[in-house]
């Protein structure tokens, strides 16, 4: 298994000759998605979801049906290639994928929530979770985390208490673009602190770089 993080919430998952490809927003490079087998969209917002990098991938995609929508309007030459998947439903894109959760965190009470989400897959013994805009645990072992790790609608305590939730030995920082590296320092700090000691390690990699794994 190999994972890639790339630009704020985009990440490429390769296992067993299958590329997967995780919410290739417009901060997300357009190499992220070269030879993808699978496109999957948590939701609609554009750090997520980017039509110039579905254009480029020329694969099946995955995702909610507020995110077709919104390729209804955009660029409806994508639609006839993108699959609806549904909270709780199962699904195969060369590697089982579940999705979990429906709803978006809050960012403010006056700004409606919109739908989200998250894809936990299983990649051979192993399982890696994207949870997209939303802090909702799996209810599966997970094996590594795609945290969350800075947002308008996410507090530090929020991001520590979600990696404590989900309990995955690896938990790798994405959803990185809103802190400075000073802010994305203290983050660290924390988790180290506070949920180091509980085995859950945290990381965070360069664009274009590998996660190690054991």
């Amino acid at each position: 298994m190999r994972i890639t993080k790339f630009g704020h919430a985009g990440v490429r998952v390769e296992h067993d000759g299958t590329t997967v490809v995780l919410d290739p927003g417009v901060f997300t490079q357009r190499e992220s998605v070269e030879g993808a087998d699978a496109v999957l969209v948590t939701h609609q917002h554009p750090d997520h979801l980017d039509v110039d990098n579905l254009r480029a991938a020329d694969a099946p995609i995955w995702t909610i049906e507020e995110v077709v929508d919104a390729l209804r309007e955009q660029a409806p030459d994508l639609v006839e290639r993108t699959t609806v998947v549904r909270p709780g439903e199962t699904f195969d894109v060369g590697v089982p994928v579940l999705a979990v959760g429906e709803m978006h965190e809050v960012i403010h009470p006056e700004i409606p929530r919109i739908h989200n989400s998250g894809y936990y897959l299983t990649l051979g013994d192993r399982t890696v979770y994207h949870p997209g805009d939303a802090l909702t645990p799996p209810n599966n072992p997970v094996d590594v985390l795609l945290a969350p790790s800075s947002a308008p609608w996410l507090r530090s305590q929020m991001a520590i208490d979600f990696v404590r939730a989900v309990g995955a030995p690896t938990n790798l920082a994405i959803h990185d673009r809103v802190h400075s590296d000073a802010g994305h320092q203290f983050l660290a700090t924390q988790m180290e602190q506070l949920n180091g000691p509980r085995g859950l390690a945290w990381h965070r990699i360069a664009d274009g770089e590998d996660l190690a794994l054991d």
